[in-house]
């Protein structure tokens, strides 16, 4: 399959009249699945009421089936299509988190989406990006749009064109290069169908976020005791990883380096992930500095580009320091975590 590939300035006026952001629509209107930026990472996109389009999705990226979609909407009253009712918890959230890293779990109203976009569940996930260019084309295409991540399934997510390029060209019809995106790390989803809200992933917005407007939110079990099966299906599979062995280090940075010092005298080329702190410390055969410690939006917004780096290095094994789990620092260890398969180094 040929990809095309666009540029787009999402500053461009009236950017649903601009050609490219037509051209990629009409591909999507024809159910073939298009590449675009939002302002978490690049997402898949594809007819969300089309079996055929959204089968196109689980292809390219290699997903399996039983992972439901993200619905991804321009404009509120598209929920009215296919969502039974919009809980009252939810209206408060959309109107101070919508357009933005939220996605919103509804019951939903059969009839409308493919049941392979929502995995056969009686329930559909939603969100509306905070992104002119996103939004653009949903809005040109006039359709619900299905969009995972840009990625090949249990790779890193992708943060620019060039990461989704390197994943999937020739498996999808088109890509829409808008720059790099900048939360960097997914919506948070909450399930809005219990009687106390429920994240099932934690991302852009934080627990403290919406409890700030919704008051008691709880999180699924599973995502801290990895004995528990997630409430979303898509959480138990392996995401993120490098393809070198990464190990998370609870530890000083001097005991990360004896760390690498072993593997290095055992003939083994060795990775550390740190951030701009400690960049300079660690004598290793290639460190990434993802962002600045005191700073963890500038972790989040660069974590996948610092896997996405150890992949392009020899890297035989990778060293990675933790973060705290306050604020966004949640979501980057949730995708810390799954991206080491739960591998953790305890020292002094």
């Amino acid at each position: 399959m040929n990809t095309k590939r666009w540029s787009v300035d999402k500053y461009v006026d009236e950017l649903e009249r601009y050609p490219q952001i037509t051209q990629a629509a009409n591909l999507l209107i024809n159910n073939e699945v298009v590449a675009f930026p939002t302002e978490t990472v690049y997402g898949l996109g594809g007819n969300a009421e089309n079996d055929d389009a959204v089968a196109k999705i689980f292809t390219a990226k290699g997903r399996p089936s039983d992972n439901p979609l993200i619905i991804h909407i321009a404009e509120e009253v598209q929920l009215q299509d296919f969502v039974e009712e919009i809980p009252e918890k939810a209206k408060r959230l959309m109107k101070e988190f919508w357009p933005g890293p939220l996605t919103l779990i509804f019951k939903k109203k059969n009839g409308k989406l493919s049941d392979k976009a929502t995995a056969g569940l009686s329930t559909v996930a939603v969100r509306m990006p905070d992104h002119p260019i996103a939004l653009a084309v949903i809005k040109q295409a006039g359709l619900p749009i299905a969009a995972p991540s840009a990625n090949r399934s249990g790779r890193p997510s992708p943060t620019t064109a060039e990461h989704v390029w390197e994943d999937l060209n020739e498996r999808i019809g088109g890509l829409i290069d808008g720059g790099p995106t900048g939360v960097g790390v997914e919506s948070t989803v909450l399930d809005c169908t219990v009687m106390v809200p429920t994240i099932l992933r934690p991302g852009g917005i934080t627990r403290e976020q919406l409890e700030a407007v919704i008051g008691a939110v709880n999180v699924d079990p599973a995502l801290v005791d990895t004995e528990k099966a997630p409430k979303s299906p898509g959480m138990k599979y392996r995401h993120y990883a490098p393809d070198a062995p990464l190990y998370l280090v609870e530890g000083s940075k001097e005991f990360i380096q004896k760390l690498v010092n072993e593997k290095r005298k055992e003939g083994l080329s060795v990775g550390v992930l740190t951030t701009e702190e400690n960049r300079d410390y660690y004598k290793s055969d290639f460190v990434f500095a993802c962002g600045k410690r005191a700073e963890l939006d500038t972790v989040a917004s660069s974590l996948y580009e610092a896997l996405r780096y150890f992949n392009s290095t020899k890297a035989d094994v990778i060293f990675s320091e933790m973060f705290s789990n306050d604020g966004v620092g949640n979501a980057i260890m949730n995708r810390l975590m799954k991206a080491a398969g739960h591998r953790v180094i305890k020292g002094s």
